[in-house]
C-alpha cells in the first residue's frame, strides 16, 4: 500500500507520528469510453480557451475566481500556510461515543500505520478507545481540504474516517411524506415480528458484491457472440393495499424459506 498522509496524532500533549493507508478499493469494473462509430478511444484534453491549444500539466495551476475576470493563483504552499497545523496533525479535540455518530456522516476510512518511534503511544491510544468504546473526533487537512473525522479501533489497527460536516447534510424536512396515517397495533405488532425474524448479527464477510461478477459474466457472453437475456421482474403490490396481509404473507414466506 502506498500512504497517501503523513503526520501525527495529537493526543493530549502525546503526539503520534503515523501515515494514512486508504482501506477501502473499488470493486467496480474499469470500462473505458469510446466513440460509439468505430470503437475508438474518447481522450480528454486540457485546452487553452484563449489559444484553443492542449495544456500541459505543468503549466496548469489553480485559481480562486476573486472578482470578474480576475483570479488570485492559489499555490501549494498556501494551503500549508492557511492552517499548517491541520495539515500536519489530526489534533483530537474531544472524545464521543461511536454509537451516537449517524451513519449519514460517515465517508472514506484510513488505517493509520505508527512510526517506529511511536508504537508504545499508537497502542496506548488504541487499547484506550476500545476499552471506553469511544472515538476521537478530529480536524485536518486532506488534497486542500478540511475534513472533520473519527479516529476508533478497528481490530488492531487505527482507523481515521472522514465524516461529513453538519451543512453538507440535506434537511430531510424538504421530503414530501405524510405521516399522518393510522397505524394499527395489529400492524405494529406484525412488522415487529417481521424485523425480529429477519434480525441477526451483523457479518459483512457474508456479502459480495455479485452485480459486478453478473456483468463480467455478461460481457464475457457477448465477447463470444451470445446475446443476454433480460429476466422480467414481477411488480410488487403497493403496501398500501392491504399492509397487514403483506406482512403476514412476508412472515409466512420466511418461515418457510
Amino acid at each position: 500500500m502506498r500512504s497517501i498522509w503523513k503526520g501525527s496524532i495529537g493526543f493530549g500533549l502525546v503526539s503520534i507520528p503515523m501515515k494514512l493507508y486508504s482501506a477501502v478499493e473499488t470493486s467496480s469494473l474499469d470500462l473505458d469510453m469510446l466513440d460509439g462509430r468505430d470503437h475508438a478511444h474518447i481522450k480528454f484534453q486540457r485546452i487553452n480557451e484563449n489559444t484553443r491549444k492542449e495544456v500541459p500539466y505543468d503549466k496548469i495551476v489553480k485559481g480562486y475566481l476573486y472578482k470578474e475576470d480576475n483570479y488570485v493563483i492559489v499555490e501549494d504552499s498556501d494551503f500549508e500556510a492557511a492552517a499548517p497545523e491541520k495539515t500536519k496533525t489530526i489534533e483530537i479535540e474531544s472524545f464521543v461515543d461511536i454509537a451516537s455518530v449517524n451513519p449519514m456522516f460517515y465517508e472514506t476510512s484510513y488505517y493509520v500505520e505508527p512510526d517506529v518511534r511511536s508504537n508504545k503511544a499508537y497502542n496506548l491510544l488504541l487499547q484506550v478507545l476500545k476499552k471506553s468504546k469511544k472515538a476521537g473526533l478530529a480536524r485536518f487537512v486532506l488534497r486542500s481540504t478540511e475534513s472533520l473525522c473519527i479516529i476508533h479501533p478497528v481490530k488492531n489497527a487505527l482507523v481515521v474516517t472522514r465524516i461529513r460536516f453538519q451543512q453538507q447534510i440535506r434537511d430531510a424536512d424538504e421530503l414530501k411524506i405524510d405521516d399522518s396515517k393510522t397505524i394499527s397495533k395489529k400492524e405494529m405488532d406484525m412488522g415487529l415480528a417481521l424485523v425480529n425474524q429477519y434480525a441477526e448479527d451483523f457479518d459483512v464477510s457474508k456479502y459480495e458484491d455479485t452485480y459486478h461478477k453478473k456483468l463480467l459474466k455478461l460481457i464475457e457472453a457477448k465477447a463470444k457472440g451470445k446475446r443476454p437475456t433480460i429476466k422480467k421482474l414481477k411488480p410488487r403490490k403497493e403496501a398500501e393495499e392491504d399492509l397487514y396481509s403483506q406482512l403476514m404473507g412476508s412472515l409466512k414466506s420466511k418461515k418457510g424459506a
